[in-house]
């Protein structure tokens, strides 16, 4: 049988092993150097692709065919100036129809490789390639009460407390509104406060969205206050808009659509997101779902880029899942992982930055069923080179509710993921023949104490922060403790000690003066 480092330690003399134990889980409990870090944002992932080449290609006809031929529906005015202008076609069917070579032109043109800010710089993401990425997003309109197994109706402190959980994460990346504030009544008041919440919660880039049109104007407002300036944050957007500008199939969305035009005239990177839900607003067949979703965001980018060339947009496919039998969305299901690989696919095919949803979980609480299909949906993201893994910590309930412990049981799932997305260096130094002759010819007969296995244990090992590793006899002495128990914990202390401060009290004070209707109380904030 193998023999653990625990065990070795224990067959040592006394004094030897005296606080050792411990002293090596506190060295692998500190915070690491990014550069040392086994984990860390941005790694390189593409090892996992379930559409070759002449799939991809296959797709693509298919998405320039149904673009020239079928063509989007109820486009507001400026909808239809903006596209006509770039070069589509109005049909006497009220349908705007796409030729292949503005298709193609558009793609060519579209930025790319470019940079999604925080508020500290620390945060900021570079968006290309297969470079990933994993952070929140959602609509969830409950909290999962884990402690009473119950849901509640979310509210704009949990939006808040779990921006504050977000910050404290190394492993959760961005935090997008993962919530809806169901005692905001008014939109206005919804979107003001929501985008206030999450901005004050968190230095990490933040994406939230809007209802109407005349809602965008108090935000920039907001952003350009917080950054110091309109040509500050223009510089450094640290927001961006997540849009559903297309009610699948094929139909603009008339308020997403005026919200889109106003967050690209005030600098706001957008997220153009389409969302079918296969066998009902999409096509069953997984391939018909990418086709679809490829070209409802292709549209997108088309408005977009005939609004102001090169404007950041992220390829946003998010086809989801149906469970055929009942209608009911399957966000946890192996289908669901498939469809967000190949969508990743597709954006590397383009060379745009995609962003697409995993970790939805159809688990109601966050147990064994939540553990497998977040960790599958997850990681296959990340292989497949996702560059924003949107949804991947929190949620619940196939997106209908969303649990502030998840996100620290999440955290260190994630952290898995990314360790399986860095994959395995193999150089002449990991071959490791030294190391082995070493230990056969010259050592013990193990690598415990190796020179190697010191170095390598911090930067080539991911340790978790609350998942328990502990033996069944330390276990037992510690009281027998389960993986919700300590998030719990550590929810608690998350939420008693970590207020950030990185937007002063001055310009908070501005803020509520030119918006009376910012309701987060300061209480609430720690001050």
């Amino acid at each position: 049988m193998p023999v653990t480092v625990d065990e070795q330690q224990a067959a040592a003399p006394a004094s030897r092993r005296s606080g050792g134990r411990e002293a090596r889980r506190a060295m692998r409990a500190a915070p690491l150097g990014q550069d040392i870090n086994p984990v860390r944002p941005g790694l390189e992932g593409g090892r996992y692709q379930p559409l070759d080449r002449n799939d991809m290609d296959q797709i693509h006809e298919a998405v320039l065919t149904i673009l020239e031929t079928v063509g989007f529906a109820n486009a507001i005015p400026s909808c239809i100036a903006a596209l006509t202008r770039a070069g589509a076609q109005y049909g006497a069917d009220g349908r705007i129809r796409f030729p292949r070579a503005l298709v193609l032109e558009t793609i060519a043109k579209a930025a790319r490789h470019f940079t999604l800010h925080g508020q500290d710089e620390r945060h900021d993401m570079v968006v290309q390639g297969s470079r990933v990425h994993y952070g929140t997003a959602g609509a969830a309109v409950h909290v999962v009460d884990v402690e009473k197994r119950e849901y509640r109706e979310s509210l704009l402190q949990d939006i808040y407390d779990a921006a504050r959980i977000v910050d404290a994460m190394d492993n959760i990346h961005f935090f997008q509104r993962p919530m809806v504030a169901r005692d905001m009544v008014d939109p206005a008041d919804l979107d003001l406060n929501t985008l206030y919440a999450c901005l004050m919660g968190t230095t990490k880039h933040v994406g939230t969205s809007f209802t109407v049109r005349e809602n965008v104007a108090p935000a920039l407002d907001m952003l350009y206050a917080i950054a110091g300036g309109e040509t500050n944050f223009r510089a450094r957007p640290f927001v961006s808009n997540s849009n559903c500008f297309v009610v699948p199939p094929m139909k603009f969305a008339e308020d997403a659509c005026g919200v889109l035009e106003a967050c690209v005239e005030g600098g706001i990177p957008i997220l153009l997101l389409s969302a079918g839900q296969a066998g009902a607003t999409a096509p069953a067949a997984i391939a018909g779902a990418v086709v679809q979703a490829v070209a409802e965001v292709l549209v997108g980018l088309i408005y977009v880029n005939a609004l102001a060339p090169g404007h950041p947009c992220i390829f946003g496919t998010w086809p989801f899942v149906s469970d055929l039998r009942t209608g009911a969305m399957s966000g946890g299901s192996g289908e669901q992982a498939l469809l967000t690989a190949a969508c990743a696919q597709m954006a590397q095919y383009y060379d745009l930055p995609g962003g697409s949803a995993a970790g939805m979980a159809d688990s109601k609480l966050p147990d064994a069923q939540s553990g497998y299909e977040k960790g599958i949906t997850d990681v296959m993201a990340g292989l497949s080179g996702l560059n924003l893994v949107y949804e991947s910590a929190g949620m619940h309930a196939s997106l209908l509710g969303f649990c502030l412990e998840s996100l620290i049981i999440d955290n260190d799932m994630i952290g898995q993921c990314l360790r399986c997305v860095r994959g395995i260096e193999v150089s002449e130094a990991s071959l490791s023949v030294a190391s082995i002759a070493d230990v056969c010819l010259n050592g013990p007969g193990h690598y415990l104490g190796h020179e190697q296995t010191l170095r390598l244990m911090q930067t080539e090992y991911f340790y978790p922060a609350i998942a328990d590793r502990f033996s069944p006899k330390e276990w037992n002495e510690k009281g027998k403790p389960d993986i919700l128990q300590r998030a719990i914990a550590e929810k608690r202390r998350i939420l008693e000690t970590h207020f950030p401060r990185h937007v002063s009290r001055e310009i908070d004070d501005a803020l509520r003066a030119r918006h009376a209707n910012i309701y987060l109380p300061r209480k609430a904030m720690g001050w």
